[in-house]
């Protein structure tokens, strides 16, 4: 019988695409989410039956052992930007995290790929980072042997990132960002994913693993990036970050008075995660030790950013129509 694997948090961003991977490979799938009502299209990853969405909270430990029960391996995908109600950053990212090292540890299970990211720091003043460095020593005490991926800021057709300044390029001339000239490695969703299907079927050393792709560029140079790809011309204004603070003051006051309703566009905590680059360290382990190529931003933005160009669909046909000819 084919090899099963659970990946919590497995219709998400990144989980999504270890999934298909794994299916590709020929595991049996188990995606454990909170709705798997609303998890149905990771069904057809694989083949009847191979791929299923199962029932699981995070912060239940009958309810991640369960997931797992008979599981050759885990991966966990789960994390969050910003804390919704009981789905707190000490919930989700330490307590969770450790919690399902512990119940793999309890089961047996000799493999696990756990996702964490760059910027990790047990000491740090963001509660992101924190419990992120907190995560990675809980899932360390009870599998020792695990992988862990930190990659810097993930890219693809469903990022919250490049899609969302894409969007907020329509509203005006103006596309305002926090820390301008903080630097980042952006990096292909895919090739995350290619290194949690590597770590589980080929097998590698255990340990942390930082994953950037080919360049390192500030925050600024990704938006004038992006723009090009969507053929608009806005100007990049920094916003300081004493103001970024007062804003996310703001806007979180207006979440809580709302009850919830209107979203915080930036969190105080997401304004002090900016103040550091989130780059791949230079002593660290990486796409090379996966022997994996990373892809370039180039080679994929124009796939899903295309639809906020300012003619559409009719700016990629024409660009299609145009490769065809050469």
């Amino acid at each position: 019988m084919s090899k099963l694997v659970t990946i919590y948090g497995g219709s998400g961003f990144v989980g999504r695409y270890i999934a298909r991977r794994m299916a590709k490979a020929g595991w049996r799938v188990r995606v454990a989410v909170r709705r798997p009502n609303e998890a149905i299209f990771v069904k057809p990853y694989g083949v009847v039956g191979q791929v299923e969405p199962v029932l699981c909270n995070i912060r239940d430990d009958a309810s991640v052992a369960q997931a797992m029960m008979g599981a050759d391996a885990v991966v966990n995908c789960v994390g969050i930007l910003a804390r919704s109600g009981k789905n707190t950053f000490d919930a989700v990212q330490d307590e969770g995290a450790t919690r399902i090292a512990r119940a793999a540890q309890a089961q047996g299970i000799t493999q696990m790929v756990h996702v964490s990211a760059i910027g990790t720091d047990a000491e740090s003043d963001s509660d992101y980072a924190r419990t992120k460095a907190l995560g990675e020593a809980g899932v360390l005490k009870y599998m020792p042997e695990a992988v862990i991926l930190r990659p810097s800021i993930v890219f693809g057709p469903e990022d919250q990132f490049f899609n969302r300044f894409a969007s907020m390029s329509r509203l005006g001339p103006i596309l305002p960002v926090v820390g301008a000239d903080t630097k980042f490695q952006p990096v292909y969703v895919d090739d995350v994913a290619k290194a949690a299907e590597k770590a589980l079927v080929e097998g590698v050393a255990p340990g942390i693993y930082e994953l950037g792709g080919p360049e390192v560029r500030d925050f600024r140079a990704l938006m004038a990036t992006m723009l090009e790809v969507i053929r608009r011309r806005r100007l990049v204004l920094n916003i300081p970050f004493f103001a970024a603070n007062v804003m996310a003051y703001g806007f979180a006051a207006i979440n809580t008075l709302s009850l919830g309703i209107v979203p915080a566009q930036i969190t105080p905590d997401q304004v002090r995660n900016l103040r550091k680059n989130n780059v791949v360290g230079a002593d660290a382990r990486g796409f090379d030790a996966l022997e994996i190529q990373p892809v370039a931003m180039e080679a994929i933005l124009p796939d899903y950013l295309w639809r906020f160009r300012p003619s559409g669909q009719y700016d990629a046909i024409k660009e299609s129509a145009k490769n065809l000819r050469t």
